[in-house]
């Protein structure tokens, strides 16, 4: 069984990116290349990271028209990405335009979508029109993904089981906000440990400074991994 564990690849260079890759094991371990990496790498870094044998997650969080969206997506399935995300908040239209073209394709990467970025609070949704709490709207926005045809949703791990609750099994919940027990928080507030989080209904964990400002990143891998399997 493949790990469930994505590593986010939160660098500034490819140098220090690759550094780590160098160090992990692509059967523990899925990559997260998101924007900042990816805007100055651009795809062939991406490639290259599938060439070596990784599944990576291309956190780009897609939020235009129908048609720009669906084309962007096309594009990334062409790198050979095994998961890209776009924003529910595009709407409907905008979601199944990029799942029908995605289902054209030869290979077809796992479409999620973002519902309301962490770092929005219920004055921050207000403000730009949106009523009620960040968890209702969470969950609004996750049964708009699922019934758009998408295969799941990014959500924080205290979200996971509301959502898990309403939600096919097969509907897949991707977990940032997850440190060991062991590790700082630094910046993060609402956060699980891994085996809580896979008990509350995540699918994939993101994992990132807990694995890649680890002394041994790979040893830190393999410990979070032994974390689930107990």
């Amino acid at each position: 069984m493949t790990s469930p564990v994505i590593v986010a690849l939160d660098f500034p260079n490819q140098a220090q990116a690759l550094a780590l890759v160098d160090q992990l094991d692509a059967s523990l371990c899925r990559l997260k290349v998101g924007k900042e990496l990816f805007t100055r790498l651009g795809p062939d870094f991406v490639e290259k990271l599938v060439g070596r044998g990784f599944d990576v997650f291309l956190d780009l969080k897609f939020h235009d028209i129908p048609n720009t969206v669906a084309a962007a997506c096309d594009a990334a399935a062409d790198l050979g990405v095994w998961m890209m995300n776009v924003h529910a908040s595009g709407g409907r239209k905008m979601m199944e335009a990029a799942r029908e073209r995605l289902a054209g394709k030869s290979h077809q990467p796992k479409l999620i979508a973002v519902t309301i970025l962490t770092s929005l609070g219920e004055s921050d949704i207000q403000e730009i029109g949106f009523s009620g709490t960040p968890g209702e709207n969470v969950l609004r926005l996750a049964a708009l993904a699922e019934s758009s045809g998408l295969d799941g949703v990014v959500c924080s791990p205290l979200e996971a089981a509301a959502i898990r609750e309403q939600a096919s099994k097969d509907f897949l919940l991707v977990t940032p906000g997850v440190r060991p027990a062991t590790a700082s928080l630094d910046d993060q507030k609402r956060v699980m440990t891994p085996a809580d989080a896979m008990a509350a209904g995540s699918n994939y964990l993101v994992i990132g400074r807990p694995v890649t400002a680890a002394e041994d990143p790979l040893q830190a891998l393999r410990d979070i991994t032994a974390s689930l399997k107990e």
